[in-house]
């Protein structure tokens, strides 16, 4: 069917954004003399916010205020780190632009903070969306799996759920999905298996770009 806006997730599904936060992880996690952790590992704990990602990351039973500092240490570090080997997954940039080209508005939601979100779209994706956002809890605006980000997106355009589609790369995001009342396609080139995406739920899977356009057009 046809949708009349999209509304991406950002990190396993527009970004391959998992080099540079292993890279902060394991900075962190080093830095507090914690056992670092392999790509896989961290890629199966994005999804739920850094804080999420930090508390997954450090060994099971960590005192919480050596938590605290792996998480300070992390957020320093991956501010001054999050453009090293960050890079659009093959096809993103020409999917967008043909969506626009399509008459599809294009909006992004993530559980990266808002600041950080702005500077990765600002950099990767100039003039590609019209609406972004990222966590901004302080405001009263819940992460995913809630779904206030996806819903502040639709205010802002002045659509119902039944006109939107939120295309994501994890469980996490079939939730949100759920929660906003729209419907849901899971990419398989992200953090998560084909598999995993699957056992979550998933019923509409699109395999690259191009078969994501057709889906959503």
């Amino acid at each position: 069917m046809h949708y009349s806006v999209a509304v991406f997730d950002l990190d396993g599904t527009l970004l391959d954004t998992s080099a540079d936060l292993q890279a902060s992880v394991n900075y962190a996690l080093l830095r507090n003399g914690l056992p670092t952790r392999s790509r896989e590992e961290v890629k199966a704990f994005i999804g739920n916010g850094i804080r999420r990602l930090v508390g997954l990351a450090v060994p099971a039973g960590t005192p919480a205020e050596v938590t605290s500092r792996v998480f300070q240490d992390f957020s320093a570090h991956y501010a001054e780190h999050s453009l090293d080997r960050t890079a659009p997954y093959d096809g993103i940039p020409e999917l967008l632009a043909a969506l626009r080209a399509d008459g599809v508005p294009c909006c992004v939601v993530s559980n990266k903070v808002d600041s950080a979100v702005q500077v990765l779209i600002r950099r990767f994706f100039p003039g590609l969306f019209d609406v972004v956002v990222g966590e901004r809890e302080a405001e009263g605006i819940r992460r995913k799996p809630a779904p206030d980000t996806v819903l502040a997106c639709m205010r802002e355009l002045g659509v119902s759920p039944r006109e939107c589609v939120y295309i994501g790369d994890s469980e996490v995001d079939l939730a949100t999905a759920s929660n906003a009342g729209c419907d849901c396609i899971s990419v398989t080139w992200g953090f998560r298996s084909e598999a995993e995406l699957l056992e979550s739920g998933a019923t509409v899977l699109a395999h690259n770009p191009p078969d994501l356009r057709a889906l959503v057009v």
